[in-house]
This record gives structure tokens, sequence and C-alpha cells, in this order.
């Protein structure tokens, strides 16, 4: 797998369904992500559904209505949150990684957070793309180690 950098294995979960949230709201930054995302969920054999919502605090409500109709095995959150002018940034990025953490602990759901959280676009742009730090399949390869964890303690 190009660019995780993290030298994990990626469990083959065949059959498992993960589904993709994303924040739309950076267009081009997304389409990294996803194209990161995917490649090591294709690589994992896993079905993919994708859903998209406006905004990083439209992430943890989404998760959270799917949740209950016990249709993915895992989730992977992805966006991008760029710093402004503004204190909006601060609370746009807290709020949606305190929701998606907090899914993730209350309800033990698997969610690979891939919502950016950068001053620029340059920066975007390389966490984002695949050939560089490739944050989307980071996210995808977390929330697949965490099915594969929850795999293994069920099967215990």
């Amino acid at each position: 797998m190009a660019g995780t950098g993290h030298g994990l294995p990626i469990p083959a979960l065949n059959g498992a369904r993960v589904l993709i949230v994303e924040a739309r709201y950076h267009a081009a930054i997304n389409d990294l992500l996803i194209e990161g995302a995917e490649a090591v969920l294709r690589e994992a054999r896993v079905r993919i559904d994708h859903v998209v919502v406006p905004g990083a605090l439209e992430v943890p409500p989404a998760i959270a209505i799917a949740e209950p109709h016990r249709l993915y095995d895992g989730f992977v959150a992805l966006g991008c949150v760029i710093r402004g002018e503004t204190t909006h940034y601060d609370l746009v990025a807290g709020e949606s990684a305190r929701g998606i953490t907090e899914l993730g602990t209350s309800r033990g759901l698997a969610i690979g957070n891939g919502i950016l959280t950068v001053e620029n676009e340059a920066q975007a742009i390389e966490r984002a793309d695949p050939r560089q730090q490739d944050k989307g399949g980071h996210a995808a390869l977390a929330a697949l180690l965490l099915m594969d964890w929850r795999r293994l303690l069920a099967a215990r």
C-alpha cells in the first residue's frame, strides 16, 4: 500500500462494510483523501459506501444516524478544516474531533478520523495526497484495524 508509512499490515476483512462520511467543503482536497482511503479499503476487500455531508460538524451526526441500522462494520470520516480569520476554525476542528471520539468510545464504533485540521491549503494538499502523507489512507487503516480487533475479540 502506497503512502501509509506505518508499516502496519492491512487486514483482509472480506465482505465487511465501511461507510465513508465525507465533509465536502474542500472538494479538491477531499478527492485526494478519498483516493487514499478507497485504495486501502479495496486492498482489505471491504464493501464501500459513501455519504456526503456539508461540513465537518455534520460528520458525527451522520455516523450516529447510520449506526443504529447496523449496516456498517466501520466508518471513515474525511474532510478538511482550514484555519481562517475567525475562531470558527477552533470550534469546528475541536467539536468534530470530539464528536467522532465520543462515538468511538461510548458506542464502540470503529471510526478512522481523517478530518484534516490545517493552517493553509498547501498543508492540506500535502497531508491528503496519497503520494505524500496519505491521511485518507491512514484513516481507512485505523478503521480497519479497529474492525479487525473487534472481530478477534468476538472470536474468543
